[in-house]
């Protein structure tokens, strides 16, 4: 074989590799993901539903996602008083187990009273800005892309304007380059209508 041959086979087992989905969590995982996960629920609610609007949703956020941001305020890529100190302790696999808990919990519809018209100017925003590409259809998210829908209301203003005041960073600049687009009156209405997703 010869070298270039190799060289190409060897790339494309390593893509098929990454590409590959994960194996779902079994119930032992997510067992141990509850216990771990308990610390959690005094803020994001014991199945991942916060009951704070300044406080996300973890209930079915997709498991690489969680992963990711708890190894990232560990790590100091992402800062917040109380996670950044709350992940110091974790290991990967402590990570791993609390991303699956949550993942595999079911997320409930939001309370907060959204508008109809600023909706409708968030799904023009959203669409125009093309956040579907990385948020999907129905922003249901993808491995290391958060679930947006039906997130709280007050927590995704403040993350868009985090990004657009580069203050969180820890998105490989797609974010952060998005926001700057954003107004004050964008990121409201992009807020409306992800909250209003179910």
């Amino acid at each position: 074989m010869t070298s270039k041959l190799t060289t190409v086979l060897a790339a494309g087992f390593t893509a098929a590799l990454l590409c590959a989905p994960q194996r779902p969590a079994s119930a032992q995982d997510i067992e141990a993901g509850r216990v771990k996960a308990q610390p959690c629920a005094a803020c994001h609610g014991a199945d991942g539903n916060s009951i704070a609007g300044t406080i996300p949703n973890l209930a079915g956020q997709t498991w690489r996602y969680i992963y990711v941001q708890l190894k990232d305020f560990k790590e100091g890529r992402r800062s917040n008083p109380v996670m950044s100190p709350m992940a110091v302790p974790l290991s990967k696999q402590d990570m791993i187990d609390i991303a699956n808990y949550f993942a595999a919990q079911t997320a409930k519809p939001s309370t907060f009273k959204t508008d109809d018209a600023k909706i409708k100017r968030g799904k023009a925003k959203a669409d125009e800005t093309l956040c579907a590409m990385c948020h999907l259809g129905g922003f249901a998210g993808q491995n290391e892309i958060p679930k947006v829908a039906g997130q709280q209301y007050e927590y995704v203003v403040q993350q868009l304007r985090d990004f657009k005041a580069r203050t969180r960073t820890n998105d490989a600049g797609n974010m952060t380059s998005v926001a700057q687009t954003l107004s004050e009156t964008d990121i409201e209405n992009l807020a409306q209508y992800i909250t209003s997703l179910r």
